[in-house]
């Protein structure tokens, strides 16, 4: 079945009553009466398949774990409060059994680095940055730290790096190592990590996939390895995603190839445009030929299908307040922290998504004072050239 009928149609009218309502319902019950003490004894030992409290499960949520699952044919999900969260929990699950050391690609946001070094860290989990886009550098440090974790992005947050998934995954099974894979900035529809051999894949559920700008959540898929541990985790620590939440992304995912597909447009159209612009220093879209990992793109993204995300540096604004002036300018285009919404978004990294990132580890990232980001939305792309155009003026 293909990705676009699966949006549709996964997780929904599977409830065994005799009508059976045509969207998933929204169960508000933290918890169910059995019909006796014995069928209780039996789900809580995961014996039977039921309903008892809703931080083991809940059916809404339930219906959005098979629909991400069916999307990134995994094994099995698990639907968070948040993207962090899930990012939090599936590194937990990973480093159950394995060597508490983490290997992380060093193009990630910002927040990621911190849960590694402000949370995981002052729990005995130790991280090492490597460039994942140079393979014989991630093999001598998987060699060297031998971690139990190799932690990266599809496409990475925000210089669009595309690490050769294939490739690492087979280190990661030559050293005994889970590859967990944050796939937001991809969505399913661009690249799905598990059949390229990761272990975990986690979303931030508030972007692409939800898709609207009005609800939070994460999401884990995990293959058949790591599941059992990611769903016990859950039924002790209780990151789950609440049912209204798991009712709007599940909403929100029905449309999410015909808006990420619009997206990918928009953002291809305008990347060709800001290339021309003489205001502009450099621009970072997947589609370049020049781009560092242009044969790794070629392999892993659909053909014309390169993400929604845009980012460039601005030629005259070196600084914080020369940003500022471009930013404060544009007028249709939405100033705020996040990305994967309908409506075109603008956030600058060096004060947002990696503001805690200590300069210098920003120089290695190559993040620089006049780098902005663009999540490009569905909006009309003549619409779009031209606020960035005035602003640019």
């Amino acid at each position: 079945m293909n990705i676009q009928t699966k949006a549709v149609h996964s997780g929904d009218r599977k409830q065994p009553q005799k009508q059976i309502p045509v969207a998933t319902p929204v169960h508000f019950a933290a918890s169910w009466v059995c019909s006796d003490q014995a069928e209780q004894d039996r789900i809580f030992a995961a014996e039977e398949k039921g309903f008892a409290y809703s931080r083991y499960h809940n059916p809404t949520n339930e219906a959005l774990e098979e629909l991400i699952t069916s999307l990134e044919n995994g094994a099995g999900a698990l639907a968070c409060a948040s993207g962090m969260a899930a990012l939090q929990h599936s590194l937990m699950a990973a480093l159950l059994d394995r060597r508490r050391k983490v290997l992380c690609a060093r193009d990630v946001y910002g927040a990621t680095i911190k849960l590694l070094m402000d949370v995981l860290g002052p729990f005995g989990v130790e991280t090492t940055f490597v460039d994942t886009g140079d393979l014989a550098a991630v093999e001598r440090a998987m060699e060297e730290e031998k971690p139990g974790v190799l932690l990266l992005e599809t496409i990475s947050n925000p210089l669009l790096r595309v690490s050769d998934l294939p490739a690492l995954a087979a280190l990661c099974r030559k050293q005994g190592t889970a590859l967990v894979v944050d796939n937001t900035f991809a969505s399913p529809l661009l690249v799905r990590p598990l059949e390229m051999g990761a272990h975990i894949v986690v979303h931030s559920s508030t972007k692409y996939l939800g898709g609207h700008g009005d609800t939070l959540g994460g999401l884990i898929v995990s293959d058949e390895e790591h599941l059992e541990a990611v769903r016990r985790l859950s039924r002790i620590v209780g990151p789950v995603m609440g049912p209204m939440e798991c009712f709007l992304t599940m909403r929100g995912i029905k449309t999410f190839p015909l808006r990420v597909e619009r997206q990918c447009r928009n953002a291809q159209g305008l990347a060709a445009w800001l290339r021309q612009q003489p205001g502009v220093e450099r621009v970072y879209y997947p589609d370049d030929p020049q781009h560092p990992d242009a044969e790794v793109v070629s392999r892993l993204l659909p053909d014309g299908l390169f993400g929604g995300m845009v980012s460039f540096e601005l030629k005259n604004a070196q600084s914080k307040e020369g940003a500022f002036e471009f930013l404060d300018r544009l007028k249709l285009i939405v100033k705020a922290t996040s990305l994967g919404d309908v409506h075109t978004m603008v956030l600058y990294p060096w004060i947002s998504s990696h503001r805690d990132v200590s300069p210098k580890q920003k120089q290695r990232m190559g993040i620089r004072e006049n780098l902005i980001r663009l999540s490009v939305g569905i909006e009309a792309l003549d619409d779009l050239v031209a606020d960035v155009a005035q602003a640019l003026a």
